[in-house]
């Protein structure tokens, strides 16, 4: 009996597939590449990637475009320092003792540079710092912000092993420098006045991403001539919200949720999305997962890399945290994330929900000083000056998703507060994290963001006090 052809074709299509594997199946025995580019005060949604109609950052949506996006990535603070020593680490930021703004990390806090180090990669920290001294040795190479520096530091790194290249911006961070985007095509949330201030203080924002995206762009065309943007896994995120009232420092979705886009050739299906709930303490164990590492048991993290098959059944978490501790002004907040519901503690309800002095100093928030002063902002637009605070904040995010309706009140929602409140409160038992018997005072004018005279505030000092209360 003759096969027909058609059979003969399928059957060589079967063999070759069970040889070759699925087109997005990894090499897992070789070691990749490792690249994390850290953007520096931008929301989560201002890139093309994720939908933004004004901001042109076609590098980062070319990431997106070759990865995977995920849409319900946190950081564990929204506080630039703090948030990157936590990454890096691997732990919560009340538990890698530089949980403040502008505090060290101590000597002995294990960074996963040097775990890669150790596992056989060559490790460049290059751009923003912001660790402290101590630690510095835990890379092989730092170079500064010149862009140059990163691009030539990846082009004569040792060609006999694999590398980790953690390449931290300083925009869109504040102070702008030029506006070429339309103020008409900002995109104002509700919680901000959409006054022409705010709508110029958005498009200079805006154009400090697009700058950013170039670099992305640079690096991405780097990793291309030297023939290994197939052996890299690139992971891009930024380190908290916009520099704007209610965005950056809060643990609003404004300030907390991130990007975060994986591009990972022969891993990760090209243009997917990812729904599942991660955090930013979730970088560092896949890092070390996929370089074939041993977990560390110093991290408090869980790797995600299971994720990137696209296997939703692979989530890791249910439920993400995150905190606001000290960043020019007094704070002390705590908050736990479902999927669909956010519950806020607020441990000073007596200080208002006031942005850091950056952006105290903004267009935008002179506006908002403005309009208030004149009976003009709306309640929703209140939130960096009521105060007291309640002592508990209720959302949810399915109803609400800008977080303007506390219905820590409202009875129908007794059960899902109660939920979240004993959630909360068992992960503040189990990693230790306590009130400070001393609060740290303010060291800015929260009207003016203008620094006060007489204040000496001893970084140091506090943290040893904070380490011994813990």
């Amino acid at each position: 009996m003759r096969t027909h052809p058609c059979y003969l074709i399928l059957a060589v299509l079967i063999l070759a597939s069970l040889l070759v594997g699925p087109a997005f199946a990894a090499d897992d025995t070789k070691q990749p590449n490792l690249v994390i580019f850290v953007a520096d005060d931008m929301a989560w949604n201002d890139c093309g990637a994720y939908g933004h109609k004004s901001i042109r950052t076609p590098n980062i949506d070319a990431l997106a475009a070759e990865g995977m996006r995920f849409d319900a990535a946190f950081l564990t603070t929204s506080s630039c320092s703090p948030c990157r020593c936590s990454v890096l680490t691997g732990r919560w930021p009340h538990n890698t003792g530089a949980e403040q703004l502008h505090w060290p990390l101590p000597k002995n806090r294990v960074m996963v540079s040097k775990l890669l180090h150790d596992a056989g990669y060559w490790t460049l920290a290059a751009g923003k710092w912001h660790l402290g001294n101590a630690v510095t040795g835990q890379f092989d190479k730092i170079v500064g912000l010149n862009k140059d520096a990163w691009i030539a530091s990846l082009r004569d790194r040792p060609k006999d092993k694999p590398f980790f290249a953690w390449l931290a911006f300083s925009d869109p961070h504040r102070g702008y420098q030029k506006n070429t985007i339309p103020t008409a095509d900002a995109v104002v949330p509700p919680f901000l006045p959409d006054v022409p201030e705010t709508r110029r203080d958005l498009a200079m924002y805006y154009d400090e991403i697009g700058r950013l995206d170039g670099v992305v762009g640079r690096v991405m065309a780097e990793l291309r001539r030297q023939g290994i943007e197939n052996e890299t896994f690139v992971l891009f995120f930024s380190d908290n919200g916009r520099p704007f009232p209610r965005c950056k420092t809060t643990v609003y979705d404004s300030g907390i949720k991130t990007p975060l886009i994986v591009r990972f050739p022969g891993r990760v299906k090209p243009g997917t999305a990812n729904a599942s709930l991660i955090s930013t303490v979730d970088i560092a164990p896949t890092l070390l997962e996929l370089a074939g590492a041993p977990p560390s048991k110093t991290f408090q993290g869980k790797s995600f890399a299971g994720l990137l098959s696209g296997d939703t059944d692979k989530k890791t978490r249910n439920y993400i945290y995150a905190e606001h501790n000290w960043h020019d002004y007094s704070a002390f907040e705590r908050a736990v994330r479902s999927e669909r519901y956010k519950y806020i503690r607020n441990f000073y309800p007596q200080f208002a929900g006031t942005p850091p002095a950056d952006a105290v100093r903004s267009p935008t928030y002179i506006a908002m000083r403005r309009l208030r002063d004149a009976g003009e902002l709306p309640p929703e637009q209140m939130g960096c000056f009521i105060k007291p605070r309640p002592e508990e904040e209720l959302y949810d995010l399915k109803k609400d998703p800008y977080e303007l309706k506390n219905l820590a009140t409202d009875p129908a929602y007794n059960a899902v507060l109660g939920k979240m409140r004993g959630v909360l409160t068992a992960w503040r038992e189990d990693t230790h994290d306590i009130v400070p018997k001393i609060r740290a005072v303010d060291e800015f004018h929260r009207e003016l963001g203008t620094r006060l005279k007489g204040i000496k505030f001893n970084r140091t000092q506090r943290a040893e006090t904070l380490a011994e209360e813990r």
